[in-house]
């Protein structure tokens, strides 16, 4: 039987809005009392901090050690959608991630996959069909219908999509959503089928739109899309309306930060106490109806201490009364989940990459910096002996996409934005059927690149100059087993190597893997070719 406990401090009582000097009182892992005091110790007693929407698999972590690394920043529990790994192994896939989080104390709130595969121009190496996801909302370890990707099949009426959604809302879940730009009666309709959130916006005027329609902003700070400073004015006019999210957080950013790095700043702003805090604990929690405690009586004790609210310097964390996380150490031991992967994919040659010429001028995709969006942009192009070489002075590079399920022939296209003056990065991470993309400077580093990540079965690698370095992901082509300070050194090492050789982005590696997800907007490249957002399929050169 469990001792019973008693913390003393300063209560943040987020519901109530007050903060007072108290004893807190656990047993059985719950809070039995909270009993007020005229004096007590400076340090502050808090509500865990919620991630209200994450890919675990995008932090290339699997759910047991991604918990060892959130533990630090007093992340208690998160709202994760397991699409990525869906993408790669269907429902074995999601079964792999809801036991290997099971082994952890921090709580995983994962969604059913609603989009798999995530539309029509890309093959996935698994489908999901309405059956098997209302089979899923049965499994009460899962909370939700995860982000409705194909907005367009729920305006027109996409009837397996709708399907989805009629089962979720039978059994009174939440459903998620994932709408960049949509505004007007598109948005109207969208949020008339049952959607509540979106996490997409990139201004404020579109979150201001779509909370007057019903929706709820999960304002999104991540290693790819950061949008927190266009949305925080929401936390003063909309506190209610607010939860915080990554969405995709690489390793070395989860290194340094998660949750708590949003309060900081929210906080360091001057936007008010509470209202921060409801959008980190109290608002995710009650949208999700999360088994997690808001240090209330009778909660269960999900709890934080840390020194003061500038610092944020978190002490230790408990969840369900067992202390997790205590000055520096991490309670509980690793333990390396058992294989999974679906790969057949294999290397192309130099012939495989060559880009024949119709036409002097060519669609290029522009990536921009800390946006998921990439515009279509128009540019004249150098043709030699009828092919179209990179030209890394004008950062005019090949973008590349290799099959990973089933022998197909290579997708070529063209990029600006990566600024690579040589060498080439390729990834088995590329949202969201996660077949093997990469970008170069020339057409010996890009097959150098792909042969790496491929004969590992799943990776992400930089060469150039005759030299590869490689980050292994065995699981699913997704994930390491490495341990996670290692796992983010090794990925923080590739990232510093890709910008040595010449890229301006935050995160190269980052931005590469978003570059075939054609369900954000403009161009994208797939294993289908390449694809406009809204035309569909479209040729790489204009008449």
């Amino acid at each position: 039987m469990a001792v019973p406990q008693r913390l003393r401090g300063q209560v943040v009582d987020v519901v109530g809005r007050r903060i007072f000097p108290a004893e807190v009182q656990i047993e059985a892992g719950r809070i039995a009392d909270i009993r007020e005091l005229a004096v007590a110790p400076r340090r502050y007693i808090m509500p865990g901090l919620v991630d209200a929407h994450v890919h675990i698999e995008s932090s290339l972590l699997p759910p047991s050690e991604f918990a060892r690394l959130a533990l630090v920043h007093g992340t208690v529990a998160t709202v994760s959608d397991p699409h990525e790994i869906a993408n790669v192994a269907g429902l074995e896939g999601v079964r792999w991630m809801l036991d290997d989080a099971d082994r952890v104390p921090l709580k995983f709130s994962f969604g059913v996959p609603s989009c798999v595969p995530s539309g029509a121009f890309e093959t996935a190496g698994a489908r999901l069909d309405a059956q098997q996801v209302a089979g899923l909302l049965q499994d009460p370890r899962l909370s939700h219908l995860a982000e409705v990707m194909d907005y367009a099949g729920v305006i027109d009426g996409q009837e397996g999509l709708h399907k989805k959604i009629a089962a979720a809302r039978a059994q009174g879940r939440p459903i998620d959503g994932h709408a960049p730009g949509l505004r007007g009666e598109a948005l109207k309709a969208y949020v008339a089928a049952g959607i509540g959130t979106d996490h997409e916006c990139s201004t404020l005027a579109e979150a201001e739109e779509k909370i007057a329609a019903g929706m709820k902003i999960i304002v999104r700070q991540g290693s790819a899309a950061r949008d927190y400073e266009a949305l925080a004015p929401l936390l003063g006019s909309h506190p209610d309306r607010v939860m915080f999210c990554s969405d995709d957080r690489h390793p070395d950013d989860l290194l340094g930060g998660h949750m708590d790095t949003l309060v900081r700043r929210a906080l360091a702003e001057g936007y008010g106490l509470f209202d921060v805090l409801r959008a980190a604990t109290l608002n995710p929690v009650r949208h999700y109806g999360l088994q997690v405690g808001l240090l209330q009586v009778g909660d269960p004790a999900d709890l934080m201490e840390v020194d003061d609210f500038d610092s944020m310097l978190i002490r230790r964390v408990f969840i369900e009364g067992q202390l997790a996380y205590d000055h520096g150490r991490i309670t509980f031991q690793r333990k390396p989940p058992p294989p999974i992967n679906h790969f057949v994919a294999t290397p192309p040659e130099l012939e495989d990459l060559r880009l024949q010429a119709t036409g002097n001028e060519a669609r290029v995709m522009q990536v921009r910096d800390g946006q998921l969006q990439t515009p279509q942009v128009r540019r004249r192009v150098h043709v030699h002996e009828g092919h179209v070489a990179p030209e890394p002075l004008r950062d005019l590079l090949k973008l590349v996409v290799v099959p990973r399920y089933a022998p197909g022939p290579v997708q070529v296209g063209l990029v600006e934005g990566f600024g690579l003056r040589r060498g080439a990065l390729a990834s088995s991470v590329a949202h969201d059927a996660h077949n093997i993309v990469a970008v170069g400077a020339d057409d010996d580093s890009l097959v150098a690149a792909l042969r790496a990540v491929i004969e590992a079965k799943g990776g992400l690698a930089v060469s150039a100059d005759g030299v590869t370095d490689l980050l292994a992901l065995p699981l699913a082509g997704l994930m390491s087993t490495l341990e996670g300070a290692e796992c983010a050194l090794r990925y923080q090492s590739l990232e510093q190597r890709a910008q040595i050789l010449g890229s301006k982005l935050q995160a190269p590696l980052m931005a590469l893997s978003f570059v075939a997800l054609p369900v954000i907007p403009e161009l994208k490249l797939t294993d289908k070719g390449l694809v406009h957002s809204e035309f569909g399929p479209v040729p790489l050169f204009f008449d």
